[in-house]
């Protein structure tokens, strides 16, 4: 294959476009054809379909500008159709919604009759919204973002990626959250468990109205700190290498001045420190690497030896920390406060993978490494090397059981990063506003809950909506939701 793919590589242009031409001619087989090149069938295939393409539009008749096209039926609706859809798909503002209006469709309109239309489109989404029902979510990603100095509470569900929470409120202490919560419960939403950052505040207001429901740590932001540690260190040393050089330098210039006993002592204290700096850069860089890709990676060990790997690193930390206390001691203090909460996923996970061994009648262990073979890339000889003896050992039942076990660690989410991604989102949405009112948010979660995801890494969520996804029920175009009557036909 490789052979074949250079040799295609090497082909110059009029040499392709005579393949693609035979090709389509007839004048050969397409196995003969590759074979005298030296090529792929699937690339002839390939040059032929681009040639075809081309003679497609060398021959499609050319339509004069000027030629009206189809006619659309305007009326009353179809123009709040398009106030509501300007602002949510296009994200404009009212100003430019009115210039659209006045430009494009010679409509006179005003700034105050775009802000009732998009009112009253959020009054129908808010109350959409409290009709629906969260029964169908298992764990659930709470965050605060912030628009500014105010923060903005949001929930999100880890499987469908549907927000049941988006509310900008003055505080973010417990009672805020678990009036919130509150009324989601009354909704249906009673998560297994939840998944969030250290927040108190949060946290409070989980435990004040769901009780004994888990709250998971979330392992992206202790991540990201523990990054940021290594980080700087690295720039420090850095900082201190630069430093000795240029005395280096300085020591060995003509004339030097500098070949005092004093400068000696400057050197001397330069080169102690940049090893000393390197050296604790390169220590936290390696217990910050094991803990993300040994200990806090969802495929690994057993949670028994993932808390005995954890203990270890935040010792380690501990016996640094004289060297650079303002730095490390809150990673490290964190690190220590937060075990429990960071490592629950992998408790899940066990008990994910106890219940595919029993049902499939077979070892522990053998489950267990097909779990870590997903640590491996799918490209690397080891992986294919634990495959084969995985399946040796497993016999007939080896695709069920990885099955299973990739299945299991698909829906074993181990932090909120749903919820960073939905901020993103608004981003674009919250810089046209400088004050976001309860019915914004209403009408934008609405938006967000029911458009269909155009693309998506996950094959499953394409074409679909978060609220689809979530209920397992199509819906209707969420304008035509929102009561503003059924969309234009498609045209080709």
């Amino acid at each position: 294959m490789n052979r074949s793919a250079s040799a295609a590589a090497k082909l110059p242009e009029h040499v392709r476009q005579d393949l693609a031409v035979r090709a389509l001619a007839g004048s050969g087989t397409i196995s003969a054809l590759a074979g005298g090149h030296g090529v792929s069938r699937k690339f002839v295939y390939a040059q032929t379909r681009k040639a075809r393409v081309a003679l497609a539009d060398a021959f499609a008749s050319a339509v004069p500008e000027d030629e009206v096209l189809f006619e659309l039926p305007v009326s009353q609706r179809w123009l709040r159709q398009v106030m509501v859809a300007l602002t949510l798909i296009c994200r404009s503002s009212y100003r430019g919604v009115v210039e659209f209006m006045r430009d494009l469709l010679g409509v006179s309109t005003s700034v105050g009759n775009v802000h009732d239309v998009q009112q009253w489109a959020a009054q129908q989404a808010a109350a959409l919204n409290c009709e629906q029902d969260l029964s169908g979510i298992r764990v659930g990603l709470h965050d605060e973002i912030f628009q500014g100095s105010r923060p903005v509470l949001a929930g999100v569900d880890a499987e469908s990626t549907y927000c049941y929470l988006l509310s900008a409120e003055a505080h973010r202490d417990g009672d805020t959250w678990g009036v919130h919560l509150l009324d989601a419960a009354q909704q249906g939403l009673a998560p297994d468990y939840t998944i969030a950052d250290a927040g108190q505040g949060l946290r409070a207001g989980q435990r004040a109205a769901w009780g004994d429901t888990p709250c998971h740590g979330d392992v992206f932001h202790i991540q990201r700190l523990c990054e940021g540690l290594a980080n700087t260190l690295g720039n420090l040393a850095r900082g201190a290498r630069s430093r000795r050089e240029k005395l280096d330098a300085r020591l060995n210039q003509p004339r030097s001045r500098a070949r005092d006993g004093g400068f000696a002592t400057q050197l001397r204290q330069a080169r102690r420190s940049e090893a000393q700096a390197h050296q604790l850069a390169c220590d936290i860089r390696t217990l910050t690497q094991w803990l993300s890709h040994d200990i806090l990676a969802l495929a690994g060990p057993r949670l028994a030896t993932r808390e005995a790997l954890f203990d270890f690193i935040v010792e380690e930390l501990r016996k640094r920390e004289p060297l650079d206390a303002r730095r490390i001691r809150p990673v490290r203090v964190a690190l220590q406060n937060q075990r429990d909460d960071l490592l629950a996923f992998a408790g899940v996970l066990d008990k994910k993978l106890a219940a595919i061994a029993q049902s499939a009648n077979v070892s522990d262990e053998f489950v267990r490494a097909a779990c870590v073979l997903h640590r491996k890339p799918r490209t690397s000889s080891a992986y294919w090397q634990g495959w084969g003896r995985l399946r040796a050992s497993l016999g007939g039942q080896f695709h069920a059981v990885f099955a299973a076990v990739s299945e299991a660690m698909a829906h074993t989410p181990r932090g909120s990063a749903l919820v960073e991604n939905l901020n993103s989102r608004l981003r674009n949405y919250f810089t046209l506003r400088r004050h976001l009112g309860a019915p914004y948010l209403d009408l934008l979660r609405f938006f967000l809950n029911h458009r269909r995801f155009v693309r998506s890494r996950r094959a499953e969520r394409q074409g679909r909506s978060p609220c689809e996804l979530m209920t397992g029920r199509d819906h209707p175009h969420w304008l035509t939701l929102l009561g503003l009557g059924p969309l234009q036909p498609q045209r080709v």
